[in-house]
């Protein structure tokens, strides 16, 4: 009998985050304020780092990258997202379902990677300071990056593969705000134990193989700071990790309490509000936490874009502040 209920589907009716009218017009604000801060704020830094010599080095170059991947990311969620909210038609074709998955899922695994590399990067900065630009050449930056945007789009491209085999499904209503896979997976008539199981194993295997590279870099970096004789030193070097240190927890913590959990009950609305953060609160978050306490950033803004009043001292004090 339920197999006279299932079908093959064409759209998607995405329910998004709220059924309540009075509070579209709250919400779609809300969001188009943080995808247009994201989009000022990625592109800026992308074009800051291009426009000035002082940030020609990998740690700027790796910054450019991720900066490009949280642009993609915001992109491929928000404007749909805001269109749910506002329209009444809430549907999305499958095709443009798999496509903003694979999009999606494309700019996670990249980010992850590249939080990674980047801490290696800090590793060989303050590790190996004076053979710094040696190590970290740009045909070994470009490895790096090419390696990262690799990895987000073969995961991306399993997880596709085996979504496009499911061949009906009960409803086409989703019960999120985007097309992300376990909510789709519920709607399944056929077996998706593989699909589920690959949705958990290929995240959970790029969170540990990730952390790895990041906590043993940073024991390395503590190690050699904690050596360092200088106060001043110790101090400038913990202030460069500072910034991708709050990155990396914010996104990871975020990763792994959604992707890296066993059983949590009857957590869909809790799954919403967490997705929520890391696919369009973070990529507004990352540009502001690795730009507004960064002396070179500030320095190259003010050579770029020559504006006398960012020598002020009260402007200088707020943003020190932020």
């Amino acid at each position: 009998m339920e197999k006279e209920n299932c079908t093959s589907v064409t759209e998607f009716i995405l329910l998004g985050l709220s059924d309540v009218p009075e509070l579209r017009v709250v919400l779609f604000l809300v969001f188009l304020l943080i995808y247009v801060v994201t989009v000022l704020a990625n592109v800026g830094i992308i074009a800051l780092i291009q426009l000035s010599s002082l940030l020609h080095t990998p740690m700027y170059f790796f910054l450019s990258h991720l900066s490009f991947v949280d642009f993609c990311f915001s992109t491929t969620i928000v404007p749909k997202m805001l269109s749910i909210i506002l329209n009444e038609d809430k549907a999305i074709s499958f095709l443009g379902c798999m496509v903003q998955f694979y999009l999606f899922c494309t700019c996670v695994v990249t980010e992850v990677f590249l939080l990674a590399v980047m801490a290696y990067d800090r590793f060989l900065a303050i590790c190996s300071p004076l053979l710094y630009m040696v190590n970290m050449s740009p045909n070994l930056c470009m490895t790096l990056v090419s390696a990262c945007y690799l990895c987000g789009t073969v995961c991306s491209v399993i997880h596709l593969c085996l979504a496009l085999e499911i061949p009906s499904y009960k409803t086409n209503v989703v019960d999120h705000f985007f097309c992300d896979l376990p909510p789709i997976f519920s709607l399944a008539c056929s077996d998706v134990t593989i699909n589920e199981l690959m949705a958990f194993l290929v995240p959970t295997f790029n969170e540990i193989l990730t952390i790895i590279v990041i906590l043993t870099s940073y024991l390395f970096i503590l190690i050699t700071i904690l050596r360092m004789r200088s106060a001043e030193g110790r101090r400038k070097a913990f202030s460069t990790c500072a910034s991708h240190l709050t990155a990396i927890l914010v996104f990871h913590g975020t990763i792994l309490f959604i992707y890296c959990r066993t059983s949590l009950g009857d957590s869909r609305e809790v799954d919403k509000v967490a997705t929520l953060f890391y696919t369009v609160v973070i990529p507004m978050l990352n540009p502001l936490i690795y730009s507004l306490r960064n002396k070179d950033v500030k320095e190259a803004l003010k050579k770029v874009v020559g504006f006398k009043v960012l020598s002020e001292e009260p402007f200088v004090r707020w943003i020190s502040r932020l």
